[in-house]
């Protein structure tokens, strides 16, 4: 086994960035192709990864694991990969609440694993100065996962102190980025349903220039990512609530991103269907209201 062989579960875009990234410092990278998609397939050649015959094998292989996946699956993912009998760093770098970090840390520390909290902000990793990996945790470990990532479009950051402090920072800085598309799209379709968006785009872009509520074509970034934006919303929610804060802007986020998740992945979708989506799913059943008759 190579000291810089790195297992990646499961790169879609985001993951097989990172992976890429690793590939350029030297590690051999290697993934799970059984029951993916063609386009997954097609971002593991292009990242240069390695297949594994199935999970027994990538953890024998590796001594680093990186889960990158929707923060919904990532405690499965820790328990698969425990159920493997995985023993060496284990890297979760999913939007998840300190509380489910905790959880996964426990999964896998009873069969010996090391875990890292690793919290990613920044679009998929591809050129230098857009993209950091947060990390916290046992600092030997820390500084082997950041020794994996020195001089690539990745930065790491070691954060000092315990799990679960990555991933607060991530949620921390997510739950301002995200929720103000879902404020700004709220307020475009509140516009829009009175007819006065014209006036409100004007207004914002002398009073409030560089948000998405003065060029409401910026949303649709958002589109695309919603479903994974929706229960991220939900983990941001968990880690307000254990520190005594409301829930209530993290939960109306995800409801504004329930919206939009049938356009997982387009890269076609527009602002201006995005503030039709608002309103058409939030439209009343009667001219007052729900149960108007």
């Amino acid at each position: 086994m190579g000291h810089r062989d790195v297992g990646i579960l499961h790169p879609g875009d985001m993951g097989a960035s990172v992976a890429a990234q690793a590939v350029a410092a030297g590690a051999e990278v290697r993934w799970l192709p059984g029951g993916r998609s063609a386009a997954t397939r097609r971002r593991a050649a292009g990242a240069g990864l390695l297949a594994a015959a199935d999970l027994g094998e990538l953890t024998e292989s590796c001594e680093v694991v990186l889960s990158v996946c929707p923060p919904a699956a990532a405690l499965d993912v820790a328990r698969e990969v425990a159920r493997a009998g995985f023993r060496g760093v284990y890297v979760d770098a999913n939007a998840v609440s300190p509380q489910r970090m905790a959880r996964i840390a426990e999964v896998l520390a009873v069969g010996g694993a090391t875990v890292v909290d690793g919290g990613i902000t920044g679009p998929p990793p591809r050129a230098a100065g857009t993209t950091r990996l947060y990390l916290s945790g046992d600092a030997p470990a820390v500084a082997r996962v950041a020794g994996l990532f020195e001089g690539t479009a990745l930065a790491p950051f070691p954060l000092d102190g315990p799990i679960g402090r990555a991933s607060a920072l991530k949620l921390a800085f997510a739950s301002y980025n995200k929720i103000t598309y879902a404020l700004a799209a709220q307020a475009c379709a509140l516009a829009d349903g009175h007819g006065v968006l014209g006036a409100l785009v004007d207004l914002a872009g002398g009073a409030l220039p560089h948000t998405p509520l003065a060029a409401p074509e910026r949303l649709a970034g958002a589109g695309g990512k919603a479903w994974r934006w929706e229960p991220e919303m939900g983990e941001i929610a968990r880690a307000c609530a254990q520190v005594g804060l409301p829930t209530g802007f993290a939960e109306a986020a995800a409801e504004t991103f329930r919206r939009w998740e049938a356009h997982k992945d387009d890269r076609a979708v527009t602002g201006a269907r995005l503030i039709a989506d608002l309103r058409t799913a939030g439209r009343p059943e009667g001219p007052e209201g729900p149960g108007t008759s």
